[in-house]
């Protein structure tokens, strides 16, 4: 009888804590939304020769940006995809997880950095390198903002982009 009567309040005790996590891993999922909340939604389109692209970027709480990009650059398949980062500086840092319309069935990440000057972002050229599968930015090179290709400009958010 004893040993029923302290198994029971083991198993009370068990079931007590388990709620108990719960309840942290709900306040944790919570505080992790209210972080992932968009504060503002900026347009950017940036126009060379025959291509364009467009940028739809949303800074959230937590000071990091998220947002869509379409790239049509002439005579390669247009790429569409995911940008994720945040500015370090006047510099924003982001990587760019696209498909090609042409082939969805893979998947491609490059990084990717923007000055931001006055109300442009310019897409600078920088030295990838890419170490067991991941390609980022070389930290010993500079990165040219001012032969660039792509100056983004602010666009009207109702634009179709994405």
């Amino acid at each position: 009888m004893k040993n029923l009567a302290i198994s029971c309040l083991l198993v009370a005790c068990i079931g007590l804590q388990s709620c108990k996590k719960d309840e942290t891993q709900k306040e944790a999922g919570a505080a992790k939304a209210d972080t992932e909340k968009i504060v503002s939604t900026e347009c950017y389109k940036a126009v060379y020769e025959k291509d364009t692209i467009d940028l739809k970027l949303n800074t959230l709480k937590s000071g990091k940006l998220s947002g869509n990009m379409s790239m049509k650059v002439f005579g390669a398949p247009e790429k569409t995809g995911e940008i994720k980062g945040e500015f370090h500086g006047d510099t924003l840092f982001a990587d760019y997880t696209f498909q090609e319309i042409t082939n969805k069935n893979k998947t491609f990440k490059n990084p990717m950095a923007f000055l931001k000057r006055e109300k442009q972002l310019i897409l600078g050229n920088g030295t990838m390198q890419t170490t067991m599968g991941v390609t980022y930015l070389v930290k010993d090179k500079p990165i040219d903002f001012e032969r660039v290709k792509y100056k983004f400009d602010v666009a009207d958010c109702t634009e179709k982009s994405k």
